[in-house]
């Protein structure tokens, strides 16, 4: 795939990322749920890579921070989410091990991670494993969804033929 084909892509992604975060939120204490960003997370790493699947969780991360739609949370989930769903789908092609990737590294890395960052940024007191289960909760919805959607690619083909040029 083109490099400017990717940016593209990544862009439309950011932006789905961005604006459809803002529709579905699910509170859980202090952090806001946003399980678009794990279907994004999982079909930019499976599509793009691990390099722009992190890539595009910061910036989308930064952009809905700065826009008041999301905390500081979402850093550590989203980028280390992303992070191991592009690699292990790098190393296995499954898709199963993208979701993986993202169910832990958001729900259970991303989650311990997040316990300092609203502890010492945030100035909020939470229970070290606090954000495990609201995270993978969201984690978990997002991911069964880019499932979906990446079994329809790959039925159509599509998968196959972006992949194939990605790599």
């Amino acid at each position: 795939m083109l490099k400017t084909k990717k940016l593209t892509l990544a862009g439309i992604f950011i932006a789905m990322g961005v604006i459809l975060s803002t529709v579905i939120v699910i509170p859980v204490g202090i952090a806001k749920c946003a399980p678009v960003q794990h279907l994004i997370n999982v079909l930019s790493a499976v599509i793009l890579g691990p390099f722009y699947g992190v890539a595009i969780a910061f910036l989308t991360s930064t952009i809905r921070v700065l826009i008041g739609t999301g905390t500081f949370l979402a850093f550590p989930g989203s980028m280390c989410g992303a992070l191991l769903a592009g690699i292990l789908y790098k190393y296995n092609k499954k898709i199963t091990m993208a979701s993986i990737g993202e169910i832990f590294g958001t729900g259970v890395i991303g989650a311990l991670i997040a316990y300092p960052v609203a502890k010492f940024i945030l100035s909020k007191e939470a229970a070290l494993w606090g954000f495990v289960v609201p995270f993978s909760v969201s984690s978990i919805g997002g991911t069964l969804i880019a499932i979906l959607f990446l079994i329809a690619l790959k039925k159509t083909g599509v998968l196959d033929k972006v992949s194939n040029e990605g790599n």
